[in-house]
């Protein structure tokens, strides 16, 4: 059975940063994609951030988090994580992990195989 959970979520000031993680078990690590969105309420699922498979040489980003986040994988650990830096009260969302097979992510990830339930990134201003 495929699981993925986010872990790092929190309270935040403006200004501050946070490093989700996403453990992985029951998956193919290294064959698969991995990404991040978020869910603000009342609002649709963005893409943030994804990686290429296997060893994750090449990234892509949303409009709204480029050059503040960052993502990056690590295979022998079957993890994905997601840096974030200048947060902004406007990222305030809840932040899901995914993973799928195809790179560069196109859409809200409707394409994505598997999903985590969420972390909640709350950040105060």
């Amino acid at each position: 059975q495929v699981q993925l959970a986010e872990s790092g979520g929190g309270l935040v000031q403006a200004g501050g940063s946070l490093r989700l993680s996403c453990t992985t078990s029951g998956l193919d690590f290294s064959r698969y994609v991995m990404a991040w969105f978020r869910q603000a309420p009342g609002k649709e699922r963005q893409f943030l951030a994804a990686i290429s498979r296997p060893t994750g040489s090449n990234k892509q980003y949303g409009d709204s988090v480029k050059g503040r986040f960052t993502i990056s994988r690590d295979n022998a650990k079957n993890m994905v994580y997601l840096q974030m830096n200048g947060l902004k009260p406007e990222d305030t969302a809840t932040y899901y992990c995914t993973g799928g097979r195809n790179y560069p992510i196109t859409g809200a990830g409707e394409g994505m195989d598997y999903w985590g339930k969420g972390t909640l990134v709350t950040v105060s201003s």
